[in-house]
């Protein structure tokens, strides 16, 4: 394979998922950590780590400087509360940087929820996600709107169990579900080199998990502080 994999928003859950199954297929893939961020996992795989922080312009030039890569993956987000939020300003530095860099190929995560997902979520949860979710969905415009070969993926409720093998990706946009984090990184790997997932946005779901994610049954929510 022709260059490896970036990863920005890899030192834990879903883009650590996808670094293990990059590196299980013989990928080169580098990640960009936070400085202080514990960042043992990622390297137990033999991923190349870069530090910095994907909201500073420099570092994520600095990351795509460090080697020939082919794709990138985008898995920013910031966790609740936090602020500022990654998904918008870290999306627009990524794609920046890539063109500038000369690499095409970026594959995102957002969440069901984001874009024209709404149906799919329960009403409580646009009341106290909503902020959230209109981010993910300027994230989604971006990388869209870019120009670049890219590919979204939407999960919905996600859970640490190993992964089934059963995931699927779906363009049924008022699919609801569950997915295994590993079972979504095994799918990001498998996007990256598919043309067919180039311009589509597909929902990540696992028809083997039959429990109702958080966001379909709202009631399971906090209510929204202001």
């Amino acid at each position: 394979m022709a260059g490896g994999v970036l990863i920005f928003g890899g030192s834990r859950g879903t883009g650590l998922e996808a670094a293990r199954a990059l590196r299980e297929q013989g990928n080169v893939v580098t990640v960009l950590v936070r400085e202080g961020s514990d960042a043992s996992e990622l390297e137990a795989t033999g991923a190349n780590v870069v530090r910095g922080n994907a909201l500073d312009p420099e570092a994520v030039e600095r990351a795509f400087a460090s080697g020939q890569f082919r794709a990138v993956v985008n898995s920013l987000g910031g966790k609740r509360g936090e602020t500022p939020r990654p998904d918008i300003e870290g999306t627009r530095l990524i794609v920046e940087a890539a063109r500038k860099a000369g690499v095409n190929r970026i594959v995102m995560v957002t969440a069901i929820g984001a874009g024209d997902s709404q149906v799919a979520v329960a009403p409580k949860v646009l009341e106290v996600l909503g902020e959230v979710l209109a981010q993910k969905t300027q994230a989604e415009e971006i990388l869209q709107n870019s120009g670049l070969d890219y590919t979204i993926l939407r999960p919905g409720g996600m859970t640490t169990d190993p992964a089934s093998g059963t995931a699927i990706l779906t363009d049924d946009h008022t699919r609801m579900g569950v997915i295994n984090r590993a079972d979504l990184g095994a799918l990001i790997a498998r996007c990256i080199d598919d043309e067919s997932c180039i311009g589509k946005i597909f929902h990540a779901v696992d028809p083997g998990i039959t429990w109702e994610a958080p966001l379909q049954r709202g009631e399971d929510l906090p209510d929204r502080r202001s």
